[in-house]
């Protein structure tokens, strides 16, 4: 007696609707023009899941970052929470990290940064003690 097929697997959940990690890839040049396109596709992606995260890959823009860069990143974070989500950020490089901290974004709730490699490894001092001598100024 033969036995029936096992049923197919379910598909992978990128291909299942809403079931896939959602992931914005941004490449090439990006100009303030970009952003709208940008931040509805976030919408769209958040509407598709009901909230969640959406990735934002920077890896793959060209040149330094820049302002309009940092501006579409804090417009893109907006729409995501406003439909119920956030944005995290993948590849980026310390450049961009400097910039969202010079302009006071580098700690911005909620957006989130994947490192591109492992942190570098730091050993604490053994026996350092700083100590402070009576008239020393302060600094």
């Amino acid at each position: 007696m033969a036995r029936p097929a096992p049923p197919p697997p379910p598909p992978p959940p990128a291909s299942r609707p809403g079931g896939g990690p959602a992931v914005l890839v941004l490449t090439g040049r990006l100009d303030r023009a970009g952003i709208a396109p940008l931040a509805e596709r976030v919408r769209v992606l958040l509407a598709e899941r009901g909230g969640g995260t959406v990735t934002c890959d920077v890896g793959g823009l060209e040149g330094a970052p820049d302002i309009v860069l940092v501006d579409a990143l804090v417009r893109l974070q907006l729409t995501a929470r406003r439909h119920g989500g956030r944005i995290r950020l993948r590849g980026a490089g310390g450049a961009l990290r400097e910039l969202l901290a010079l302009t006071g974004l580098g700690g911005l709730a909620g957006l989130g940064l994947e490192a591109r490699g492992e942190a570098e490894q730091r050993e604490e001092p053994l026996g350092v003690e700083e100590g402070v001598e009576p008239g020393d100024p302060a600094l």
